[in-house]
């Protein structure tokens, strides 16, 4: 049985195991399609392994978005270069799996991820960096709450290539503002 850190309607989320490494291997195999260009995410048993790995560092965390009822991995949601001290900040990257795109399952996921961010880990600000034609990113951080601050020319290097990224960030504030 899992240990979520939290749970909603239909989503829960975790911190990934080595248990989870031949279910999301083929999750994202079978998510090429929905990831090009947008992200490149782990496709072997090793690329796994290493990705555990870095989330283990302090600075970095992860989150499975796993479906309630099943516990099938739905999608991830990551937490990188955590900065502490006066900033208290992370970069938010987020990606769902083929089977439960556009089912909620993201939108869910990253309520329960910003909120534990800023509950839970302490931090003031998470900002989501998104290439501008990836429509379904973007709509997801503005459902959420993320607001646009700007746009980053040849921002993020993504499948051997810079590429442009918009700017969007959620601060505590505004969650705990959006609740009341």
């Amino acid at each position: 049985m899992a240990i979520y850190e939290a749970t909603g309607e239909k989503a829960a989320i975790r911190r990934p195991t080595s248990a989870d490494s031949e279910e999301f291997v083929a999750a994202v195999l079978a998510s090429r399609g929905l990831h090009y260009p947008w992200v490149d995410p782990p496709k072997t048993r090793e690329h796994f392994k290493n990705y555990l790995r870095s989330r283990q560092s302090g600075s970095d965390d992860g989150f499975l978005i796993c479906d309630r009822g099943t516990g099938r991995i739905a999608g991830v949601i990551n937490l990188n270069c955590i900065v502490r001290g006066f900033f208290q900040s992370t970069y938010l990257g987020c990606y769902a799996f083929a089977d439960f795109a556009g089912k909620g399952y993201m939108r869910e996921g990253l309520e329960l991820v910003t909120h534990f961010a800023f509950t839970e880990l302490g931090l003031h600000r998470v900002e989501a960096n998104i290439q501008p034609g990836n429509a379904a990113s973007i709509a997801l951080v503005r459902r959420c709450g993320f607001r646009k601050e700007g746009f980053s020319p040849k921002y993020l290097q993504v499948f051997g290539k810079w590429r442009d990224h918009e700017r969007w960030a959620l601060l505590a504030d505004d969650t705990f503002q959006r609740q009341r």
